[in-house]
């Protein structure tokens, strides 16, 4: 009877146009036709990355690109600079020991921002660290991390520097080429608000000079391949892409193009700030430093006396609005609120008018209509 409004970092909601998009019937995909969707999807995601450099669909999830940014580059022994905030930043440095490479780990409490300072003093010491890799945008605890400033110092040594941008790109500033970024990876489920199961990267010309001097284990995510396939005209993949997914790709970045990147990343600057505005007037504590909030995600302390269960179970079954809750040791401690992709000032006010109730219905003390203000008061501000 009611369908449920997600309001997780991923997957976000599906405008109909995509959608049906996907239902259009399968062509060769060794075809010239086929062969002119890939090129203009590839053309769209370099403008989304902002980067004169060639983008690669990949059939998979954006951790999918993540390995492959990693697996490319790395054979055994070699040095790995991991930031380690949150689950995704960890995620790389799994990645790095599958493919036999050896990390540098630099923890970061959950919930702060690296220090790009810590970084440099890392390089400096050790001139053998073959690539940085930092998660712009960590969806477990809602921290954006300074890609740009980072950008800024990996350019002086011999590292290459290695971005996810899976919850970011589409939703907040990313210059791949302006930040200096030798890798750039994302993923199709976010702020790019395409269905789940698409991923995509590109590549600087330095970091496609050590892809071509690495020996690396891949196969389906050889990127020598996919750039070989690349390269032909018409364009080709080289294993079998999802056609369905790459219809629905195509006409998600033609929404982008059409919103206009500038307007789609401050329409996410707003949709953060309001949604902020009201859960702080909700009397809820953020968990993300201030100066490191997201602007895709917002992490909120679960409030004392009240359980995962209760709020996030009232939300769902009885609101229908799915919240996100916390992972790892924030399980249970924290609950999650996504505003990436499609989302609309009316998302934001009937998410924080549900909060509201049910932390009444919870018998958490607030005065009601207070959060529905606040995001009222930045949206007209």
């Amino acid at each position: 009877m009611y369908e449920t409004l997600l309001m997780i970092p991923g997957p976000t909601r599906v405008a109909p146009r995509v959608l049906k998009a996907m239902s259009k019937s399968m062509i060769n995909h060794r075809s010239a036709a086929f062969g002119e969707i890939l090129k203009e999807t590839n053309d769209m995601m370099s403008k989304v990355f902002r980067t004169e450099n060639e983008s690669y669909l990949l059939t998979g999830s954006g951790t999918a690109a993540m390995e492959a940014a990693v697996g490319n580059i790395t054979q055994k022994g070699d040095k790995v600079l991991n930031i380690l905030g949150g689950k995704f930043g960890e995620r790389f440095m799994q990645i790095t020991e599958t493919h036999k490479g050896s990390p540098v780990e630099l923890e970061v409490e959950w919930g702060h921002a690296v220090n790009p300072n810590y970084i440099k003093d890392i390089l400096e010491k050790d001139e053998d660290i073959k690539a940085v890799t930092v998660v712009h945008n960590e969806t477990s605890t809602g921290v954006a991390n300074p890609i740009a400033e980072i950008g800024k110092i990996v350019k002086d040594y011999d590292a290459l520097y290695i971005v996810d941008t899976v919850s970011s790109l589409g939703g907040d500033d990313v210059f791949v080429d302006g930040y200096n970024i030798d890798i750039c990876v994302t993923g199709s489920q976010k702020c790019l608000a395409a269905p789940p199961g698409m991923a995509a990267i590109t590549l600087s010309d330095d970091a496609w000079n050590v892809v071509d001097k690495t020996e690396n284990d891949t196969y389906y995510l050889n990127m020598r391949k996919y750039k070989k396939s690349g390269d032909k005209n018409p364009p080709e993949t080289p294993y079998t892409p999802s056609v369905s997914l790459m219809y629905a790709m195509r006409e998600a970045l033609n929404i982008i193009m059409e919103e206009g990147l500038d307007s789609r990343i401050l329409r996410h600057k707003q949709a953060a700030k309001a949604t902020r505005a009201g859960v702080k007037a909700l009397g809820l504590e953020l968990f993300a430093e201030p100066d490191a909030a997201s602007n895709t995600v917002t992490a909120i302390k679960m409030p004392e006396g009240v359980t995962d269960k209760d709020l996030r179970g009232t939300m769902r079954n009885k609101y229908h609005i799915e919240l996100a809750g916390g992972q790892d040791h924030l399980k249970g401690n924290v609950f999650r609120i996504g505003h990436m992709g499609n989302i609309t000032q009316r998302d934001i006010i009937t998410t924080i008018s549900a909060l509201e109730m049910t932390l009444k219905e919870l018998g958490f003390d607030l005065e009601m209509g207070k959060g529905v203000e606040a995001v009222e008061n930045v949206y007209l501000s």
